[in-house]
C-alpha cells in the first residue's frame, strides 16, 4: 500500500506540473492584437515617393491555396527606392533656399530641427539613381525580393535552364532587375539569367515595357495639372510654419515641395525629421493629391491608360493560355505610371466613380501607395489545381498586388478566391486594344513580342563600365 500510495501521489503531482507547465497566456495577453495602426503609418501617405510597403490585405492567404500547385508566374515590378530626378530637385532646392534667404537665425518649433539638418543629395550625380543606403535602400529592396521569390517559386526553375529578364531602358529599372537577379539565382545568375534590356523609346509601339499612347494628346496637361496640386491642409501648415518663425513666407506650393522631399529622403535614410513636421491630417490631404494624379494620368481616370494596360495584361493572357511550355517565369521591370495601367486595365482598384478633386473621400477607393510604392510589384499566378467542393479541377488565376491576394470582383469561384482561366482571358478580350485605340503608326510594333523573342546571353548581367552622372535612358 504504500508504494500504491507513493505512485499516486506521484501520478498527481506530474499531472500538476504538466498543467503548470502549459504556455498559458500571461494575464491580460491577448492572442490577437485589437490596435489596427496601418492608417497611420506614413509609408501609406506618401504614395508612389517612399519606400515599399505591403498592400492592406483582404485577409486571403497569400499562401498557394490547398490541392493547387504554380505552373506560371508573372511579376512586373517597379524599381526600387531612389533619389528624386533633377528636375524635381529644382524645387526642392529652390524651397530650401527661399527659407534659408528668409535672415531667420535659430530655427524654432516645428522647423527646429533645421538647425542642425542637411540635404540628403549631397551629390548631385546621385539625382534619379537607385538608393543604396539605409534601411529601405533599393538595390536591397530588390535583392531582398528576388531572394523572397526563389524561395516562393523555385520550384519553376529546373536549375539548368537560362532565364529570361525583361527590364526597360533606365538605368535604375536595369538595376533594379539585376539586383532581383542576383536574389533569384544567387551563384547561378552569371550564368543563368539573361538580361533582357528593352528600349524606352516611343517607336517600340506594342513591343514594350512602357508603351506610350500617341492618342492621349492631354497627357502632357494632365501632369502639369495636379504636379504640385495642394489642398487646405498644406495653407495649414505654411502658415503655422510662418508663425513660429518671423519673417518666413512659405505658402502651400512650397509645403508641397518640401513634402515631396520628406519623402524621399526615407529612400536614401533611415529617418527624415521633415515627417514630424506636419501633422497627420496633412499627410492625409498630401497623399490624397498624388492619389488624384495618378488616377487620372496613369489609371482609370483615362481610357487611354487602361488601353496601354492592355498591351501587358494580353501577352501575359497568351503565355497562360498556352501554359507552362511557353515558359514558366516572366519577371518584368518598370516604372510606376507603366504599371498602374496593367492595374486598371485588370479591373483592380477602379473606382466606382471618378475622384472628386476638391474633397477626399473616406474611403479612399484609389490609393498609390497600396497599387506603386518604390519597388511595388503586381503577379499574376497561373495554378492548376484539383477539384474542390466548389469548384472543378483545371487552370485558375490569381491576382497578387504589393503580395497581397487581390480577388476579381467579377469572378472568384476557385481556390484562393481565383478564378477560371477562360473567365480572365474574358475579361482581357474585352479590354480596348492599344494599337487601335493609341493609334499606333503601322511602323511601329503592334503587339508585344520580347515574351517570345528573346536573347539568353549574359552580356547584359551586369553594368558595363561606371554609371552615368544622373543617368537615365540606357542599354548597357
Amino acid at each position: 500500500m504504500p508504494f500504491l500510495s507513493l505512485l499516486a501521489s506521484g501520478l498527481a503531482l506530474t499531472s500538476l506540473v504538466s498543467a503548470v507547465s502549459k504556455p498559458f497566456p500571461k494575464f491580460g495577453e491577448k492572442q490577437f492584437s485589437q490596435e489596427f495602426l496601418d492608417g497611420y503609418n506614413l509609408l501609406k501617405q506618401i504614395g508612389s515617393l517612399g519606400p515599399y510597403s505591403n498592400r492592406v490585405s483582404y485577409g486571403v492567404d497569400r499562401n498557394t491555396p490547398a490541392g493547387c500547385e504554380v505552373d506560371q508566374a508573372f511579376m512586373l515590378m517597379r524599381h526600387g527606392e531612389r533619389y528624386p530626378d533633377a528636375s524635381l530637385g529644382v524645387g526642392y532646392v529652390a524651397a530650401l533656399d527661399k527659407m534659408r534667404f528668409s535672415n531667420i537665425t535659430s530655427w524654432r518649433g516645428d522647423l527646429a530641427f533645421m538647425n542642425e539638418w542637411t540635404y540628403y543629395v549631397d551629390d548631385e550625380a546621385m539625382y534619379s539613381q537607385e538608393s543604396t543606403t539605409g534601411p529601405y535602400a533599393g538595390l536591397l529592396d530588390a535583392f531582398h525580393r528576388g531572394s523572397e521569390y526563389r524561395l516562393r517559386y523555385g520550384h519553376l526553375w529546373d536549375g539548368k535552364s537560362v532565364v529570361p529578364i525583361f527590364s526597360s531602358g533606365y538605368e535604375r529599372v536595369i538595376e533594379t532587375a539585376r539586383y532581383f537577379g542576383q536574389g533569384f539565382f544567387g551563384y547561378n545568375y552569371s550564368t543563368n539569367a539573361a538580361m533582357n534590356i528593352i528600349p524606352e523609346a516611343v517607336t517600340q509601339g506594342a513591343d514594350s515595357l512602357t508603351p506610350y499612347c500617341t492618342a492621349d494628346t492631354s497627357y502632357v496637361a494632365c501632369i502639369y495639372e495636379y504636379l504640385g496640386s495642394t489642398l487646405p491642409p498644406l495653407e495649414v501648415a505654411a502658415a503655422r510654419f510662418n508663425t513660429q518663425n518671423p519673417g518666413l513666407n512659405l505658402n502651400a506650393s512650397d509645403v508641397s515641395q518640401l513634402m515631396e522631399m520628406a519623402s524621399f529622403e526615407l529612400n536614401v535614410r533611415a529617418y527624415s525629421p521633415w515627417i514630424d513636421a506636419f501633422t497627420a491630417d496633412e499627410w492625409v490631404a498630401y497623399g490624397y493629391t498624388l492619389d488624384l494624379g495618378y488616377y487620372y494620368c496613369f489609371g482609370p481616370g483615362s481610357e487611354y491608360q487602361i488601353a496601354t494596360g492592355q498591351v501587358y495584361a494580353n501577352a501575359t493572357r497568351v503565355l497562360m493560355e498556352a501554359g507552362p511550355e511557353a515558359g514558366s517565369m516572366f519577371w518584368s521591370f518598370a516604372h510606376d505610371a507603366n504599371i498602374t495601367p496593367v492595374v486598371a486595365a485588370l479591373g483592380i482598384d477602379v473606382p466606382e466613380k471618378h475622384l472628386p478633386k476638391d474633397t477626399i473621400p473616406f474611403p479612399n477607393p484609389y490609393r498609390v501607395a497600396d497599387i506603386v510604392p518604390m519597388g511595388g510589384l503586381i503577379t499574376l499566378e497561373r495554378m492548376t489545381c484539383k477539384a474542390t467542393a466548389i469548384s472543378d479541377a483545371g487552370v485558375f488565376i490569381r491576382a497578387v498586388l504589393n503580395e497581397a491576394v487581390v480577388p476579381f470582383n467579377s469572378c472568384q469561384n476557385g481556390p484562393g478566391y481565383s478564378f477560371p482561366l477562360a473567365n480572365y482571358s474574358a475579361i482581357i478580350d474585352a479590354l480596348p486594344r492599344f494599337d487601335e485605340t493609341c493609334n499606333i503608326p503601322a511602323s511601329y510594333p503592334q503587339s508585344l513580342d520580347f515574351f517570345w523573342n528573346y536573347n539568353t546571353s549574359t552580356q547584359y548581367n551586369y553594368q558595363k563600365g561606371p554609371i552615368g552622372y544622373q543617368l537615365t535612358d540606357t542599354d548597357v
